[in-house]
């Protein structure tokens, strides 16, 4: 252990500044777009529920790291809840199994009016590549209405961020 912590020390001047690690200029970009519509349209604040409808957890993972410190979407006014009653948008991900199809049309039901639901990832679109498979009634559409998708297997927090701001400048325009 000690000879760990002599490396640590025989190091000192190879640290990376924090500037330098967390300055994505596209991430800023799209980041002030959407705050300045956030506030806009929302009053400072967007609310998503993220329903995952079956997925492989892809697009999870994705979304989660919109919330890590090198995304940092509170900042532009993005939060996830953890209730739908809470919620100003749905998103779903993964093809719908036959087994969520009730827990989605109920998370759906208790999303407020008026209700905002975007597929994100091929399989919420399409059903992807489980799409015909018999433990699966294919995209989310067959379930619920769906008003915006964000296509990609998955797609990467930088599509998610540039979907988001595609779907406030549609809202935007009346």
């Amino acid at each position: 252990m000690w000879r760990f912590f002599k490396t640590i020390l025989a190091n000192n001047g190879t640290t990376i500044p924090v500037s330098e690690v967390f300055s994505d200029p596209e991430v800023a970009i799209i980041g002030k777009k959407i705050d300045q519509k956030i506030k806009k349209l929302f009053n400072g604040s967007l609310a998503i529920r993220v329903v995952d409808a079956g997925s492989d957890n892809s697009c999870e993972q994705e979304l989660t790291a919109l919330g890590n410190a090198y995304y940092d979407v509170e900042r532009f006014g993005i939060h996830f809840v953890a209730s739908p009653r809470h919620a100003d948008m749905l998103m779903v991900t993964g093809p719908v199994s036959r087994n969520s199809v009730v827990a989605l049309k109920k998370a759906y039901e208790a999303t407020p009016n008026p209700k905002m639901v975007v597929a994100v990832g091929d399989g919420a679109i399409n059903g992807g590549i489980y799409k015909g498979s018999y433990a699966i009634v294919d995209s989310v559409d067959q379930v619920i209405p769906v008003h915006f998708c964000i296509p990609g297997d998955p797609p990467s927090p930088r599509q998610i961020l540039r979907g988001l701001l595609e779907i406030l400048g549609k809202i935007e325009k009346p």
